[in-house]
């Protein structure tokens, strides 16, 4: 019986010191990704690696980078060939690009990815609206920013007062980098173009959604929503926003610029008027 109850008390000790020895390396490695969302005072925005912030250049509207050299420098392209991706992200939003050097860059609908030099740690977005041209990539951008020359349906390069000529306008884009347009002759939060029975939206589509996320140079209180015929139009500074059919969902494309005559069907931007009475 002693020797039972001493082989006892061994086994008893044993499990306890076992217990006790147990320390952080047991304890399994938190899973990493190579692309994550992370929640930050922008909202939430795409990491890399290291936590480190994505970024998204307006420049590259038409889903090609325009960065290189010292801009490259200064912003480095982000690039993994297969992406180990964090919750709420999906591998069909994710794609390669080539490069004009031969070299690839992944891209979140469309717009190529960055670091930026100059975030010293994960969680710093310091590189949100550099220029304003720079913007942390959000995985649910609703309305974007996009900067490049302003060509017409009519082939012409326009400015941003709608005079013939060269020269970079930013405007506002959706997520997918689709251009949106106002109509002159409309009113504020009043759309005065879209027939009762739509039969004239396939030229110009109302932009059918609200606002939610944005580039944080746009003033959330600058947008809204009005009824037409039943249906959402998106607005910006009172004015309704279209699309140009004929633009073809061409990420970019600012064909409706000059339709009927230059300025008829402007793009908007932080500079534009508000839309009156």
């Amino acid at each position: 019986m002693r020797i039972n109850l001493s082989l006892g008390g061994l086994l008893v000790a044993a499990a306890l010191f076992c217990a006790s020895c147990k320390n952080s390396d047991d304890t399994p490695p938190a899973e990493t990704f190579d692309v994550a969302v992370a929640k930050t005072a922008l909202g939430d925005i795409l990491t890399g690696a290291d936590g480190k912030t994505l970024y998204f250049f307006t420049k590259d509207v038409a889903g090609t980078s325009v960065c290189d050299g010292n801009c490259l420098a200064a912003w480095p392209l982000y690039y993994k060939e297969t992406l180990k991706l964090g919750a709420g992200l999906s591998t069909a939003d994710f794609t390669t690009i080539t490069r004009a050097d031969g070299t690839k860059q992944t891209a979140y609908k469309g717009w190529p990815l960055y670091y930026y030099k100059n975030d010293a740690a994960a969680g710093k977005t310091d590189g949100d609206k550099v220029g304003g041209v720079w913007y942390v990539a959000r995985p649910h951008f609703t309305v974007m920013l996009a900067t490049g020359q302003l060509k017409g349906n009519d082939g012409k390069n326009y400015t941003s007062t709608y005079t013939e000529g060269t020269g970079e306008t930013t405007y506002l884009v959706d997520s997918l980098g689709h251009t949106l347009y106002a109509f002159a002759p409309d009113k504020k939060n009043k759309n005065t173009y879209t027939k009762s029975d739509f039969s004239n939206n396939a030229t110009w589509p109302l932009a059918e959604y609200d606002a939610k996320f944005i580039p944080s140079s746009l003033n959330s209180a600058d947008f809204g929503t009005i009824t037409v015929f039943g249906r959402k139009q998106l607005t910006y500074k009172g004015w309704p926003l279209y699309y140009f059919g004929p633009d073809g969902s061409v990420r970019g494309a600012t064909k409706g610029v000059s339709v009927p005559t230059p300025g008829k069907w402007p793009v908007v931007n932080q500079n534009s008027a508000a839309a009156v009475d």
